[in-house]
């Protein structure tokens, strides 16, 4: 999804959670917040809502019992960052665990799902990882490219250290701890990518 800010100064205007909330239910957009700013989370293109629809059918068909997987209307939060967003596809594998401020979001996602495109895949890639990995239930993290047939698959190992890996056509997307993997021509196949 594309990012606007959703106040348009030079000067950003921060709010509280509470404006937070009462904005994001009175909007038809999807609202991201971070440390006092709301961004406006824009309509993506064909591909990105291929992709994202995609990447729920093909986890839902290998997930182990007990996991279930949602759309992009699960808000996420990372507390210790005030951060709150809605990725593109959420896994959970254990009873969900709201955040203290928030009922309608989680804090102990398994898996998180971002497709990039041309307006957010520096933040997919940097910042908005980084939050991520201060989720202390996450176990990974898959970006899926809307240029070409590639997922990044980010793990948190036993030790708590991160390792990163890119999957690519004719390849599989293996997730060890949840003993599951697909194909990534499943994922892609029929879909038109953005222009690089």
């Amino acid at each position: 999804m594309r990012y606007a800010q959703f106040v348009t100064s030079a000067h950003p205007l921060h709010y509280d959670y509470v404006d937070y909330l009462a904005s994001l239910e009175a909007s038809t957009l999807k609202l991201e917040y971070r440390r006092g700013v709301m961004y406006a989370m824009a309509g993506g293109t064909r591909a990105h809502a291929q992709l994202s629809a995609s990447m729920i059918v093909a986890l839902a068909g290998v997930l182990p019992e007990g996991c279930r997987v949602a759309t992009s209307d699960l808000k996420v939060r990372v507390e210790e960052l005030d951060l709150s967003t809605f990725p593109d596809a959420s896994v959970l594998c254990t009873e969900a665990r709201p955040s203290p401020i928030d009922a309608n979001a989680i804090v102990n996602p398994t898996l998180l799902v971002e497709v990039t495109s041309k307006s957010t895949e520096v933040y997919d890639r940097g910042e908005k990882l980084t939050s991520y990995k201060m989720l202390e239930a996450l176990r990974f993290v898959l970006i899926v490219s809307h240029r070409e047939r590639r997922i990044t698959v980010v793990e948190r190992g036993d030790g708590a250290a991160w390792s990163e890996r890119e999957v690519y056509a004719g390849q599989r997307v293996a997730l060890p701890f949840l003993g599951a993997s697909f194909s990534v021509d499943a994922v892609f196949d029929g879909i038109e990518l953005d222009p690089a």
